[in-house]
């Protein structure tokens, strides 16, 4: 019906609000209409909190409504104990009449067992409204769940004639090359606040000493992670201020073989690479049990060029500007054709490509 679909996307609207904070949960939104009039709503606001279909109906006023309201969810409701009860419990002790789904959880611990709560109650479900696109909202969450690592984004910034950096790298002259915008600075910091953790090859931090922050953006900062096979990145490095969760694979050392120091530096942690060969998935492995979501690779070339090769991505950001570098580094190739969009942002031209079904 085109009305369900009207309040599924009034649901996705709702959902996005929880960007960057509900991980490694979904974002989820929840309607709730009688007599065609929305009469509450509510969002999955932060990991641990409420979900969407708690918020929703405890903003209703009137209570009473519920027992001849539809209910619209952007998946699945849970079934299960987590840190709050089941969502699907709540709707049938509220007596809700219907309930309009978008997307099945793919959670083992849900997986259809919510939707045969509420049939087997007697609640008439509607599953698969909007699907597509609440798929391409979730795409980090069901990317985590089905292919069990996280989603994959690298991340350029290049200049107009396709350098990524000046040859060789000079700190006193990083400045004078900048190649986004101030605005493009702000939408980066989005997303580290957006993403679960942001990734760097060791020349990055040596040669740029990032932070990997949202200085820029209010939000939480990503866990941030390289890989330094020998451990020759400096410990004046700001990667090493303990300001955030860091991590440095390395084929040296484990924070585990000494456990006093994991205790002393909480923030900072050694993860041994086992077989160099293999190291990427060892490192998307060990995302995968810390329940990283999502990992924004950010450079520098060799690194975005190994994802590349190996086809562990999931989607481009890639950022041109105007500037002309006449030299340097160049940038990865970006050789594809795959579902794309294009905006521009002040002199800055961005390009976002997916690689897969999301």
């Amino acid at each position: 019906m085109q009305t369900d679909k009207i309040f599924m996307e009034r649901c996705f609207q709702l959902a996005a609000m929880g960007a960057g904070n509900v991980s490694p949960n979904p974002m989820v939104g929840a309607v709730i209409v009688a007599d065609n009039k929305i009469i509450g709503e509510g969002y999955h606001k932060k990991f641990g909190y409420e979900h969407a279909e708690v918020n929703a109906v405890n903003s209703v006023v009137n209570k009473d409504l519920l027992q001849k309201a539809t209910v619209y969810v952007s998946l699945e409701p849970c079934s299960h104990y987590g840190k709050t009860p089941p969502c699907a419990e709540l709707l049938i002790k509220n007596k809700i009449k219907r309930c309009v789904i978008a997307n099945f959880d793919p959670n083992p611990k849900v997986s259809g067992r919510g939707i045969k709560m509420l049939q087997d109650a007697g609640i008439e479900v509607v599953c698969g409204v909007e699907e597509k696109q609440g798929r391409f909202l979730n795409r980090r969450f069901f990317c985590f769940q089905e292919k069990r690592r996280p989603y994959i984004i690298l991340k350029t910034a290049r200049s107009a004639d396709g350098y990524i950096d000046i040859n060789p790298p000079k700190a006193e002259k990083r400045q004078k090359y900048w190649i986004t915008n101030d605005a493009v600075n702000v939408l980066v910091h989005k997303m580290r606040a957006e993403n679960d953790a942001f990734m760097v090859g060791a020349n990055t931090v040596i040669n740029d000493d990032c932070r990997l922050n949202t200085r820029y953006y209010d939000g939480r900062n990503p866990i941030r992670l390289v890989y330094d096979r020998d451990l020759s990145i400096p410990k004046t490095k700001h990667f090493f201020d303990n300001t955030q969760r860091t991590l440095i694979f390395n084929n040296l050392y484990s924070s585990i073989d000494n456990p006093q120091e994991v205790f002393q530096k909480t923030m900072t942690e050694y993860v041994k690479i086992q077989n160099e060969g293999n190291r990427l998935q060892e490192i998307l492995d060990f995302l995968y049990t810390i329940g990283v979501n999502s990992l924004v690779v950010e450079g520098g070339k060799n690194l975005s060029e190994e994802f590349l090769k190996k086809n562990l991505w999931d989607e481009v950001v890639l950022f041109t500007s105007n500037t002309k570098f006449n030299g340097g580094i160049k940038a990865p190739l970006f050789n594809f054709e795959c579902k794309s969009t294009t905006m521009y942002i002040s002199d800055n031209k961005l390009d976002v490509f997916y690689n897969n079904s999301f």
